[in-house]
């Protein structure tokens, strides 16, 4: 007897595919969930004071898959088996308002689905082998020092998520 995964994992190369919440919110759906929470992540337009015509996701593939697959295991552990877990990532170049990241939860209850969603886009956003190029509207690009680079505390995390410390070149922002 197989049992469907109560994760769906999901790269999309932007020229093949989008990103689509609905399909995230259809996954993460049963009738015994009243809880179901989403966070969708898109292009701005701005960033550090600077103008952004867009930005470009590279990553590697199986090592980002194993990140998505450990931030859903964990939030699992937290959250007990009534859980339904939707990851999705773009790369490629995408403009402004085109989706990013799409991280879904569906639970019996709004508080379990809140806390789920949150600690796997933490992880994704900062664990995830996904580096961003941004274009900047007087020609140029620039590699972001996202959250890759960040320091993090290193006690274990608890029901709640610790807060993000910045290191000295971080290019997060909150």
């Amino acid at each position: 007897m197989t049992t469907e995964s109560p994760f769906q994992l999901e790269l999309h190369a932007v020229d093949q595919r989008a990103l689509d919440p609905a399909t995230a919110l259809e996954f993460v759906s049963d009738p015994g969930f009243g809880g179901i929470t989403m966070f969708v992540g898109r292009v701005r337009n701005a960033n550090h004071g600077r103008d952004v015509t867009g930005v470009s996701y590279s990553l590697f593939a199986p090592l980002v898959l194993k990140v998505f697959e450990r931030a859903c295991r964990e939030a699992a552990e937290e959250i007990g088996p009534h859980l339904r877990l939707h990851v999705s990532h773009a790369h490629g170049r995408l403009g402004i308002g085109d989706l990013a990241v799409v991280v879904a939860a569906g639970t019996p209850h709004r508080d379990e689905a809140f806390r789920a969603c949150r600690k796997v886009i933490e992880i994704v956003k900062h664990e995830s082998p996904i580096w961003k190029k941004e274009h900047y509207s007087g020609g140029d690009s620039e590699w972001s020092e996202g959250c890759s680079l960040c320091v993090r505390e290193a006690e274990p995390m608890t029901a709640e998520l610790k807060p993000h410390v910045h290191g000295p070149d971080c290019g997060h922002e909150h």
